[in-house]
């Protein structure tokens, strides 16, 4: 039996809370205990730093006219991603208070292959863009959830989900469904090569999960937990608060990274010119490996790629460009490598495009060679 480190309670490993500080585990006994021991005082906020960095941006950008072009391309991005990165919050304040870690253990923490179809088919269902789908993620992390189950729904969910999927068909046409079933047979392939190398002990295992017997049943216990909710004023003032309190650490994860991102994103967009995309994106291979780079440095939403992959695919037609601009938005940007790699581990996160982006350059090749 492990010590709250905050209230000194013993807790049982297989069941309690747990957070990890400078690479050692610790275990609490609640919610209110775990928060008092993540939480720091404001000024060292990760998130609250990067924002104020870029405030003070904003603010030079007033009497200093070359950061105007900076701060225009910051707040498009910013019109195009908030709403996405409020549901993936909203979602994962959700999940965080409503969902015992049980549940997603149950599913997505099987070493067995059905756990990533369910990954897949979880992230196709899943209406968020790519910003929204990097706080679920980390939700289902901490909920349990296998590390190559988290790195399938990361790789699924913004390019094969339902929202995205009527957009793309929008755009190309028929021609959409190479795109998406590209997206799907890639993150089923990489996620079972992670179950490969996560039983090779090459990457890191999630402490998170907690331990289910055979016996166990998620529609019975959600059934007594039915029975055994209240529905008071009480009660709902609690939930809120739960769902909020979930918001706000889910946010403290990602947010700084998302930030950073579509800082480094805004700077590409204002003060590189646009004519070089277009010069040096063609269906040759040297344009596939420049489209990859550049998809590396741009951060954008799967809602604003995709327009932006139509017009590659319309300037040059070079469907295989389309698609390696979308999908290496995911499997090597750094907002997605530095989340795993900040809060999964730094194998999963060098693992995850050394998998993922041979398959993706494949794919490319083959649609510009048909």
């Amino acid at each position: 039996m492990a010590k709250d480190p905050i209230c000194g309670m013993e807790v049982d490993e297989r069941a309690g809370l747990r957070s990890s500080k400078e690479g050692k585990t610790y275990f609490f006994c609640s919610d209110s205990c775990l928060q008092r021991f993540s939480k720091a005082p404001f000024y060292k906020n990760k998130s609250f730093l990067v924002a104020s960095v870029l405030a003070l941006a904003f603010a030079l950008s007033v009497p200093f006219v070359p950061l105007r072009p900076f701060t225009a391309s910051f707040l498009s991005y910013l019109a195009t991603v908030w709403w996405a990165v409020s549901l993936g919050l909203f979602l994962g304040g959700l999940i965080d208070h409503f969902v015992p870690r049980e549940y997603v253990s149950h599913i997505l923490a099987s070493p067995k292959k059905r756990t990533i179809f369910y990954s897949v088919i979880i992230g196709f269902l899943m209406s968020a863009c790519s910003h929204g789908i990097l706080a679920l993620s980390m939700e289902l992390h901490k909920k349990g959830a296998s590390n190559p189950a988290v790195v399938a729904f990361l790789l699924a969910s913004p390019w094969a989900n339902i929202g995205i999927t009527v957009l793309l068909f929008g755009f190309f046409g028929f021609k959409a469904f190479y795109i998406v079933i590209a997206a799907i047979v890639t993150a089923l392939v990489t996620g079972l090569i992670f179950q490969f190398l996560d039983a090779k002990g090459l990457i890191e295992k999630n402490t998170n999960a907690v331990l289910t017997g055979e016996g166990f049943s998620i529609s019975n216990d959600l059934r007594r937990r039915w029975s055994e909710y209240t529905f008071s004023k009480a009660v709902l003032v609690e939930d809120v608060k739960g769902v909020w309190q979930g918001m706000v650490t889910l946010g403290d994860m990602v947010l700084w990274w998302i930030l950073i991102g579509m800082a480094i994103a805004s700077f590409a967009g204002a003060y590189v010119p646009e004519h070089i995309f277009h010069q040096y994106l063609g269906p040759s291979l040297f344009g596939l490996f420049v489209t990859l780079a550049l998809a590396t440095v741009i951060e954008v939403c799967s809602e604003g790629s995709a327009p932006m992959a139509f017009e590659i695919f319309r300037q040059t037609g070079a469907l295989g460009n389309s698609f390696v601009f979308l999908m290496a938005g995911v499997v090597t940007d750094y907002t997605e490598i530095g989340l795993l790699w900040h809060n999964v581990g730094r194998k999963t996160a060098i693992w995850m495009p050394v998998v993922a982006v041979p398959q993706v350059v494949l794919w490319g090749i083959l649609a510009n060679s048909i």
